[in-house]
């Protein structure tokens, strides 16, 4: 691959290397014909007169040429010598110039024409260039008007030696100076696009001062060029982003070691009580049991997080098959059933019992467990949850509500993110990870839907939607 700046520079010099071969040949063309014309006219102008010269006398079928080389010197001979030579109309030779000698014209005929111009080499070797006319010569006077008109041949021609070389010269002349302007054209476009491409190394620049512990620098757009300003905006928005990632990151770590330290510091707690003294084995049993409880919390953290990592990363492929959505609400509430109805909690499933949706079973099985788990969870004693569903043009959504909110609108808005809940204590730590809602959230994205959520005076609703397959 060519670079820019080569790309540029070779468009640049070819486009103007097309233009100037282009001129030239222009420039060459109209100059060699109006010389051409020039030189033709008087060559023609030449043999009309020699024509009206040539009488016919019909007493002895001759003809008079009355043309003295004195009125033209050239036909005599000399170093830019012409020549004329004049034909019967069968090809017999009736008089010719002494600049000839020995040597002849060479004869062409006009086709359809009164006169016909050709250009060649005599024996010599001197290039000329000639006219060749067909006429009818004068009748002397007394001659006999029954005669029928002989027509005769005239060729007239001229050294074109000094026409050729002026043209020579103007060829050379157009090269040279075209030549010397691509040079100076490429000595310009190297100015030219270095300074057109300055402002991408300008930018360059500012990429390379940004540093993976700073990415709070933005790429300033003053003095850009409009076509690079695009650029300058979708680099600063990419830089936006991997801030954004990079500031997820460094939070998931931090909430990652706060999740863990809380559990292993409580299980190092009951081991350091344990070894104390000697207890019976109804204490150790005990105190083997809080441990378990904190290590199955742990473990179900670790699979939440191994889940999210899969799915970040493509591996869960969603398989799709028809599902009755309200058999599946009901048989995700049931594992809550119990504790809710220890809670004087009210689940009513209102999804239309023959409501068929083409979804992934087993993606859908965990998005309503974790937001039912949730919701049985935050809802307030003798509380109501509620699952509704509606069609809409791009598919349907379903709509999962609960009461007993205790969040603002603003903190609605976060339940998706990492590590959240709404214990800002995070007096749960340990049993609530506040990964629930996150894993939700990538798969129903996962299925190619959208989920938000929305807390209002009592009630907290989340609005899944799922667009037709």
């Amino acid at each position: 691959m060519w670079s820019l700046k080569s790309r540029l520079m070779y468009g640049m010099i070819s486009g103007i290397t097309v233009l100037l071969i282009g001129f030239d040949l222009i420039v060459y063309h109209t100059i060699s014909h109006a010389m051409f014309t020039v030189f033709d006219s008087s060559l023609e102008s030449a043999a009309n007169m020699m024509s009206a010269l040539v009488e016919r006398d019909d007493k002895d079928n001759k003809f008079d040429f009355e043309f003295d080389v004195e009125i033209m010197p050239e036909f005599a001979g000399g170093k830019r010598p012409a020549y004329y030579e004049l034909w019967r109309d069968d090809g017999t030779v009736i008089r010719k110039s002494p600049s000839l000698g020995d040597d002849d014209l060479i004869r062409f005929a006009p086709a359809n024409k009164s006169h016909a111009f050709n250009s060649f080499v005599m024996k010599n070797g001197r290039p000329v260039r000639a006219v060749t006319v067909n006429f009818l010569p004068k009748i002397e006077k007394d001659s006999n008007s029954a005669y029928v008109s002989q027509s005769l041949v005239l060729s007239v021609a001229r050294d074109a030696g000094k026409l050729l070389a002026q043209l020579r010269f103007l060829k050379y002349l157009l090269s040279i100076v075209s030549a010397g302007i691509l040079v100076l054209a490429y000595a310009v476009a190297q100015v030219v696009v270095r300074q057109g491409l300055s402002p991408l190394s300008a930018v360059a620049a500012q990429i390379d001062n940004i540093r993976e512990d700073n990415l709070k620098s933005r790429i300033a757009g003053e003095n850009l060029p409009e076509e690079i300003l695009p650029i300058q905006r979708k680099l600063n928005s990419l830089l936006e982003r991997l801030e954004a990632s990079f500031e997820r990151e460094r939070a998931f770590n931090a909430n990652v070691a706060h999740e863990l330290r809380t559990p292993l510091a409580g299980i190092r707690s009951i081991i350091d009580v344990t070894l104390t003294r000697n207890r019976d084995s109804a204490e150790y049993r005990s105190a083997l049991s809080e441990t378990l409880e904190v290590v199955n919390n742990m473990q179900t953290m670790v699979a939440k997080l191994l889940e999210l990592a899969r799915i970040e990363n493509g591996r869960m492929i969603a398989g799709m098959e028809q599902i009755k959505l309200a058999e599946l609400a009901d048989e995700c509430w049931r594992p809550f059933s119990d504790k809710a109805a220890a809670a004087e909690i009210v689940f009513d499933n209102l999804i239309d019992k023959n409501l068929v949706w083409k979804s992934d079973e087993a993606g859908l099985s965990i998005i309503f467990s974790n937001i039912l788990n949730n919701a049985a969870e935050y809802t307030n004693r003798s509380g109501r949850i509620r699952i509704t569903s509606r069609e809409i043009d791009t598919g349907i959504e379903i709509i999962f509500e609960n009461t007993g909110n205790q969040l603002t609108s603003q903190q609605g808005q976060t339940v998706f993110d990492y590590f959240w809940r709404g214990d800002a204590s995070r007096s749960g730590t340990g049993v609530h990870f506040g990964l629930g809602l996150a894993l939700v959230k990538q798969l129903v994205e996962l299925l190619g839907g959208k989920i938000r959520a929305e807390a209002s005076n009592d009630l907290f609703s989340i609005y899944m939607h799922l667009p037709f397959v």
